[in-house]
């Protein structure tokens, strides 16, 4: 994860905080959006994290006056800003598609909207020419779109989202068309130019890894809806429930029944076996024969001389482990690591230490 500037070089935050409250959208008769509230501090990078139709994308479209709301409000400091038409709101966009202008140089895009405020030519070319040396364009300011990379296009739209120097940048998943190497880049690049300028940062991802390495605070979301806010740390070693863990990396979700406590460990039957979980701070005890779910992130399900029997179904050599996806008993998919080679079709045992094994209500869906 980037590390934060310190506090004596980080420029003091840009804006005000914005404060969004009971947020509802609907089409028709869905609701993209069941009552949001979240509020973001000057200065704050939040990632809103989450599956495809959770409503990310919809809240923060909402949040740049791109899609009207059907309830709630949204105010930035003392202002009510979303009766605004997007335009006044004065905010930064970097779209996933970059949107571009194909005819114009990568100058004349970040110069864009200094030229809808009209700003004097003076200040608008020293804001280009300050914007393009912030992201490292300034030897291909005379490019057309056409002519440079994807990583050197997303770069000219963060470029232009940030000239205008807004108080809040939105970002909508805007790595995802990159190849691996260029989104590890760009990603450090993202929360340089964000500790550098002071602006708010609302970044729409569905990568956790995107979310955990850029992020002051995640937002996971689902159906409309919050389910989960903290820290990156929070967030990866404390998710509230199973479906935020599954989306921090807790891919193995074995269902079983209580079978004991004894004050430090619960005993879980599933999948035939007995398995012990560590009870965490501030965890409600289980109670015997309570139906459960448990958590199991693929780097800690280990293949080994004892645990849970399973059938290997794909077996990837990732560089120094090879991880893999196996069958236990009944159909349950396993995600697991191993230290020596592994083929579909071999026959493995699995465990996990207690205190890596998380464990929620089968309720908690």
């Amino acid at each position: 994860m980037p590390t934060a500037a310190s506090p004596s070089t980080r420029p003091a935050p840009r804006g005000a905080t914005l404060v969004m409250r009971g947020l509802r959208r609907d089409f028709g008769s869905f609701a993209a959006l069941k009552g949001l509230d979240l509020t973001i501090e000057p200065g704050e990078f939040v990632a809103l994290l989450g599956p495809s139709g959770c409503g990310k994308t919809t809240a923060l479209n909402c949040i740049a006056g791109l899609t009207a709301l059907s309830d709630g409000s949204i105010m930035l400091g003392e202002r009510r800003i979303d009766p605004l038409p997007p335009e006044a709101r004065g905010f930064g966009m970097v779209f996933q598609s970059y949107a571009l202008f194909p005819h114009m140089t990568a100058r004349r895009n970040v110069g864009f909207g200094l030229a809808m405020q009209k700003m004097p030519r003076r200040e608008a070319e020293a804001r280009i020419e300050e914007a393009l040396k912030l992201v490292r364009l300034t030897a291909q300011a005379d490019k057309l779109p056409g002519q440079m990379s994807g990583g050197q296009q997303q770069r000219v739209a963060i470029a232009r989202a940030i000239a205008i120097r807004p108080p809040v940048v939105l970002m909508d998943e805007p790595l995802s068309n990159l190849d691996a190497k260029l989104r590890l880049e760009m990603r450090a690049e993202i929360r340089r130019i964000h500790e550098t300028i002071g602006s708010t940062t609302i970044y729409v991802t569905h990568d956790q890894d995107e979310a955990l390495s850029m992020a002051d605070r995640i937002v996971v979301m689902r159906d409309g809806l919050i389910r989960q806010t903290g820290t990156p740390e929070e967030l990866y070693e404390r998710p509230a429930h199973a479906d935020v863990a599954e989306f921090m990396g807790f891919r193995t979700r074995l269902k079983g029944h209580v079978r004991g406590t004894d004050g430090k460990r619960v005993t879980v039957d599933t999948c035939g076996i007995a398995v012990g979980v560590a009870l965490r701070p501030g965890m409600a005890t289980p109670q015997d024969g309570e139906a459960v779910t448990l958590m199991i992130r693929p780097e800690d399900l280990v293949a080994g001389p004892v645990g849970l029997p399973a059938t290997v179904k794909i077996g990837e050599y990732r560089g120094r482990a090879f991880f893999g996806a196996a069958e236990a008993a009944g159909g349950t998919e396993l995600f697991f690591r191993s230290e020596r080679a592994i083929h579909a079709g071999d026959r493995i045992t699995v465990a996990a230490r207690p205190e890596q094994i998380l464990l929620y209500p089968e309720a908690d869906r």
